[in-house]
């Protein structure tokens, strides 16, 4: 049964979901903010989807978090959305907002932009930022990179015309452009950010050439126990830093965690222990 009497609950649904760090992360802010909270991972089908929320919200639920691949039918389920969640086209986040009805955000974004520019301490306002991919991992974090005053941004993906496609959504928002993967040999870039699904297999996205500025970095929006693939290229190719998503994760969660207790819960100590688990 999954239910604690008396203790708001909260879930992630997924699948697959046994992987998922939400439960443990989200245990540990509400001990450090002295918050008592029931947070576990439900897998979830997406034909199931729908009928799964409006169970876990009739039954008491207080906020649900969706992963992969539910994020898309979690924005159409959700009847209001946060601005940051229209441009994502995506939800990650929800809850009964005061009227009664299913609200949807999306934190991603705004999860990425703490990790870069607060835990690592970047500054990307006039940098040359590439996107690796053009799905919707792409789409969660575009609007978001786009407001820091980047210099350009590119979108590089094996079908190009997905990633025009992508752009004509952003096109009012700031300098962006598109090619194809081949095109990558001899531009550079100050910051590289794969969000391709290649590292869930343990697999470079196609990468032409070297497009790493000199003290350019990498980022990986995936994250496992070991260095991924793109990880692994950056370092091996000069990289000023190469990180993975753990930190991307551990500061979406605390932004779902304020909207639902009002509470911003201290990232670093979180984002500090995943790290030394997996060393």
């Amino acid at each position: 049964m999954n239910t604690t009497f008396g203790v708001d609950r909260y879930a992630v649904f997924g699948h697959p979901i046994g992987h998922s760090k939400s439960p443990r992360i989200h245990t540990l802010f509400a001990q450090q903010t002295g918050q008592t909270i029931d947070y576990r991972a439900q897998d979830v089908m997406p034909e199931s989807f729908n009928m799964d929320v409006e169970s876990f919200f009739a039954s008491g639920g207080k906020g649900l978090n969706c992963t992969v691949p539910l994020k898309e039918l979690a924005f159409n389920l959700a009847l209001q959305k946060s601005e940051r969640a229209l441009h994502a086209g995506a939800v990650n986040t929800l809850m009964i907002d005061a009227t009664g009805h299913l609200w949807g955000d999306n934190t991603d974004g705004a999860g990425l932009i703490c990790d870069l520019t607060i835990n690592l301490q970047l500054d990307l306002s006039d940098k040359r930022l590439l996107i690796l991919g053009a799905g919707g991992a792409s789409r969660g974090i575009i609007q978001p990179l786009l407001e820091q005053n980047l210099a350009n941004l590119v979108i590089a993906n094996r079908t190009v015309e997905k990633a025009h496609a992508l752009a004509k959504q952003f096109s009012g928002s700031g300098a962006l452009a598109t090619c194809s993967f081949d095109a990558l040999a001899g531009q550079q870039f100050d910051l590289i950010i794969n969000a391709t699904s290649a590292s869930l297999s343990d697999e470079l996205p196609p990468l032409s050439g070297c497009p790493l500025a000199a003290d350019g970095g990498c980022y990986d929006l995936a994250y496992g126990t070991q260095p991924t693939a793109f990880v692994r290229w950056g370092r091996e190719n000069g990289a000023s830093f190469s990180k993975d998503g753990l930190g991307m994760l551990v500061e979406q969660a605390a932004l779902a965690f304020y909207l639902w207790r009002g509470v911003r819960p201290d990232t670093r100590p979180v984002i500090g222990l995943l790290e030394s688990e997996r060393k």
